[in-house]
């Protein structure tokens, strides 16, 4: 069940990121930055729907760890995008709340599936 529920939220935080780095893309010069923004934010959900698919629990557990970390990653990016002023802190404030649920959400899963393993 939580699985789905990571799935559905990190495709929507996906779909958000990738229209908000649209949009900085027509109106900023820090295309490098937006890209790397773009790619750590759509990697979260990939990772997520590979891990679902694993053939192995130790494959599960490596693919949702990855999860993990692009999903710090993509809240470092926009904490640096809120403090240069790049988007918003109404945007920042959205964002960064999606993206924490996420990250729990992996968290959890990431420990049950540990905790799994070893029985």
């Amino acid at each position: 069940m939580k699985e789905n529920l990571l799935i559905d939220l990190s495709k929507k935080f996906a779909i958000d990121v990738v229209n908000i780095c649209n949009e900085l893309l027509e109106k900023s010069k820090n295309h490098a930055l937006i890209n790397q923004l773009l790619r750590s934010g759509t990697s979260i959900g990939a990772n997520i729907h590979e891990g679902n698919v694993s053939i192995s629990r130790k494959e599960f557990v490596s693919k949702f760890q990855i999860a993990l970390k692009e999903c710090y990653e993509t809240q470092y990016w926009l904490e640096l995008f809120k403090e240069t002023k790049i988007i918003s802190q109404e945007l920042f404030d959205d964002l960064y709340e999606k993206s924490s649920k996420i990250r729990k959400l992996l968290s959890s899963s990431v420990i049950t599936a540990k905790n799994n393993f070893k029985k």
